[in-house]
């Protein structure tokens, strides 16, 4: 690959998870400080990203990639989210703002998949290259936090700066767009349905019982994963903690850690042990939580922070990693569709709706009853590791090769 192109597609990926990053984490701040919204409002509005997470393969994989050049497509998707970023801090009302962020949402999820196939088509070999270029995304979410922390934007009743910053660099990048690596469309006479787009290819692992087990346990573990996503900033702002935002990208860091240790140990201790590993880190994660504070607890925030890591790394991207193996070649990207779909959308948009009425149920005069909102999702995850130690039977997979159950 040239160094140009290399330049390129590392700009394009910061600049892609840099917008996400810049909007996403503090939303929950911003409704509850301009719109006062409450818990059940907070969690429809992050519903809207597992919405689209749903309704993004068929955008993709029915109509963007087999007519439009991939980074032209891209280009006007994030021009045109530019403008919805813009208007969603000029509403005052929670209705309006959920339909202008919903339908963002639905101009944002379609440009991750974009961005994936700019990035592979220009790569000789992208199970060396595409890591090093996709570190560049996890950078941007990392500098966008750090960024909003510095600012004190949560604090100081500015907190639709964070909006404005999203939105100029959705317009950077929606004309940078423009510029990138020609992705042509993919032959229109191709074959493509609904169901290929949801990845019904893939229905065929439900005959292996320990896949079935694995997939719902995957989908009820984001239940927990929505308390995070939706409510820790909210958290811990009302609690008092200074740079809330610049501190969360510890999760990030983390995440980044530990995801180094997952081929390590993904052949050496067994695809349960590190499912098992992943949910008893949402355990303590909620613990820390519920137990912690800016006193002599503060350690405890800091630990249910940097938990992030294990929490994602040795559930979501074992998983992925797991499905692949189960599908095999000709299934493959229909097995990873399927496994998106299920959790980022159908488990995600569950976990939103469900934590907004948790955390609508403890409001308090004085804020929320946020120990008892934690040990929602710490029971949830408990439950959920029960179910899996007595359901899941799985021999070890072993290198290089597909597991049978």
């Amino acid at each position: 690959m040239k160094s140009t192109t290399s330049v390129l597609l590392s700009l394009m990926m910061f600049m892609e998870y840099f917008i996400w990053g810049s909007w996403y984490v503090t939303m929950s701040t911003y409704m509850a400080t301009n719109l006062h919204s409450s818990g059940i409002q907070i969690g429809a509005a992050y519903s809207a990203l597992a919405i689209a997470t749903m309704i993004s393969p068929f955008i993709v994989g029915l109509i963007a990639d087999r007519f439009f050049a991939a980074q032209r497509i891209m280009g006007v998707l994030h021009l045109l989210g530019a403008v919805l970023l813009f208007l969603a801090t000029a509403v005052t009302m929670n209705g309006p703002f959920y339909w202008i962020i919903l339908i963002y949402s639905l101009l944002y999820m379609p440009t991750i998949a974009l961005s994936n196939s700019i990035a592979f088509n220009q790569m000789r070999d992208p199970g060396k290259e595409f890591p090093w270029i996709r570190v560049f995304g996890t950078l941007g979410w990392i500098v966008a936090g750090l960024l909003i922390g510095k600012m004190q934007w949560e604090k100081t009743g500015q907190t639709g700066n964070t909006f404005y910053l999203a939105a100029a660099a959705s317009a950077l990048l929606g004309t940078i767009s423009f510029f990138l690596p020609h992705t042509p469309p993919k032959a229109a006479s191709s074959q493509a349905s609904a169901a290929k787009a949801l990845g019904t290819d893939a229905f065929v692992l439900f005959k292996n019982n320990a896949y079935l087990v694995f997939f719902i346990a995957a989908i009820l573990v984001c239940i927990p994963l929505s308390f995070y996503y939706g409510f820790a900033n909210a958290f811990l702002n009302e609690i008092g903690v200074q740079g809330a935002a610049s501190k969360m990208i510890l999760g990030q860091i983390s995440e980044g850690v530990f995801i180094l240790a997952i081929p390590f140990l993904f052949n050496r201790i067994g695809v349960k042990n590190m499912l098992l590993m992943g949910m008893v880190a949402w355990i303590l994660r909620y613990l820390c939580f519920a137990y912690g504070n800016i006193d002599a607890n503060l350690w405890m925030l800091y630990a249910g922070i940097i938990l992030h890591g294990v929490c994602y790394d040795f559930f979501f991207v074992t998983g992925y990693m797991y499905t692949e193996k189960k599908a095999g070649a000709a299934i493959k990207n229909a097995a990873q569709g399927l496994f998106t779909f299920a959790t980022y959308g159908l488990g995600m948009f569950i976990g939103t709706w469900f934590s907004g009425f948790v955390v609508d149920n403890y409001k308090t005069t004085a804020g929320h009853n946020w120990t008892k909102i934690w040990y929602v999702p710490a029971y949830i995850a408990m439950g959920v590791l029960v179910y899996f130690i007595l359901f899941f039977r799985e021999k070890r997979l072993a290198a290089n090769s597909q597991a049978t159950a």
